[in-house]
């Protein structure tokens, strides 16, 4: 290699996009006037998913659509959020990047570009965000493409193949969905957020002041779907109870399918439908494998799309009927059809969660595990996923969270004859509202 190669600087920026507009190229121009050569990478799946949102395009496009940008010299992988292995690996005299770091994730990111740096005196070169009309249209356009039922179906499956375990948050409104959609944690280097949504029929009806046994009919319960869709672009799980009659079951499929849902989950139980948690204290009555099978089988001969999962949820359990007996049934459903296993227990120690999945996954390496660990809260996702969980559902602490609160809201205003008291505890409207989209 000849010296002025070898002394050639090097300008890197980074993107996250599913499409290329004037701010991305007015951030390549930028960096195309330091000189030198410049390298741009694509961010892997797996981590634009954390950081930003679930990609349209595959990976393999978003890379050529980079590479089709005439200015660029080289596309690379950048397979993590923040930047160690990729300054460590180019060195880059600059790293170009827009001034958008109003978020904490953002921050977290300048804070890691420079810190990495300074270390060899390179340059962070910060290119003022644009906020044209067209940028802003077209970032509209991708959002309500992400919400589009064909592009949300699969996405569930699509995130059981990139992250090790999708954590999943329940939503009975649309505020809520709003709330599981945005929000975002960031601890030192590691940014969060939830990937999925859970519909629950244990909130959907506590909401409508109804009790939990399937009261509330299903046109009710879409419309909390419906809700849902028109503001997130998240794939939704839907808490399907025991699936109603067989004969019906096929039509609830569809409707799901036809929505965008990614999966239903229904539990091998029958009768009047009591909430798991009551466990042997009220009378609940398990289904026989043959029946739930048979469900199982014409859900899934009525489904139209490879892309939409229906879960058997075993209440061996809960019913204290045993990990003999919920092996057996869990064996049986997948083989009947079942894209994935839950598993429910309301014991406060998760042994018999995890002694179900070990012994599962001895004999299943492939199909998914779901586990709700309400009572057994003291578990981590890490330690779940440890044992072949695939997926954890918060299922009711949204809902559970808001009712205290808006209790003791309303004891202040009882008790003070006033709002002011009440004033320290409550977001304000205006922050509320930033977190509805305007069109």
């Amino acid at each position: 290699m000849d010296s002025n190669a070898m002394n050639e600087k090097i300008v890197y920026t980074c993107f996250c996009t599913d499409v290329i507009h004037e701010g991305h190229m007015n951030i390549i121009h930028k960096a195309k006037e330091l000189g030198g050569k410049l390298v741009v990478g694509v961010l892997c799946d797996s981590e634009m998913i954390r950081y930003n949102k679930f990609p349209i395009k595959d990976f393999d496009e978003r890379i050529k659509m980079v590479a089709d940008i005439p200015e660029v010299d080289e596309v690379i992988v950048q397979d993590t959020i923040m930047y160690d292995k990729i300054v460590e690996e180019l060195k880059p005299d600059y790293v170009v990047h827009g001034d958008n770091w109003d978020r904490p994730e953002m921050q977290a990111i300048r804070n890691n570009i420079v810190f990495l740096l300074e270390k060899y005196g390179g340059e962070l070169v910060e290119v003022p965000y644009t906020y044209s009309e067209n940028a802003k249209k077209v970032d509209r356009q991708i959002r309500e493409k992400l919400s589009m039922p064909d592009y949300r179906r699969g996405r569930l499956r699509k995130l059981l193949e990139l992250v090790p375990i999708v954590k999943t948050m329940e939503a009975h409104s649309g505020l809520t969905g709003l709330i599981v959609e945005k929000t975002v944690v960031v601890e030192g280097e590691h940014i969060d957020q939830f990937d999925a949504m859970w519909v629950s029929s244990l909130c959907d009806s506590t909401e409508k002041g109804k009790p939990d046994i399937e009261l509330v009919d299903m046109t009710s319960r879409f419309r909390t779907i419906d809700d849902l869709m028109e503001v997130t672009t998240k794939p939704i799980i839907f808490d399907g109870d025991t699936g109603g009659l067989t004969e019906h079951f096929g039509y609830t499929v569809r409707s799901l399918e036809r929505m965008g849902v990614s999966a239903i989950i229904i539990e091998d139980k029958t009768g009047l439908k009591r909430n798991s948690l009551f466990g042997t204290e009220v009378k609940q009555t398990q289904d026989s494998i043959e029946n739930f099978c048979r469900k199982i089988a014409a859900g899934k001969q009525a489904q139209l799309s490879e892309d939409f999962m229906i879960i058997a949820r075993i209440e061996s359990l809960i019913l204290e009927q045993g990990q003999e007996d919920a092996l057996k049934r869990a064996h049986a459903y997948v083989q009947a059809g079942a894209d994935g296993i839950m598993i429910h227990s309301r014991k406060k120690d998760p042994s018999e969660i995890l002694e179900f999945c070990d012994a599962f996954r001895k004999e299943d390496a492939k199909t998914p595990i779901v586990v709700v660990p309400t009572s057994y809260n003291v578990i981590t996702e890490d330690e779940l996923a440890a044992h072949g969980v695939n997926i954890v559902i918060y299922a009711n602490q949204l809902l559970r969270a808001a009712f205290p609160a808006m209790e003791s809201v309303a004891r202040s205003i009882l008790t003070n004859h006033r709002a002011k008291e009440a004033d320290d505890t409550l977001l304000s409207i205006k922050k509320i509202i930033t977190l509805i989209d305007e069109i």
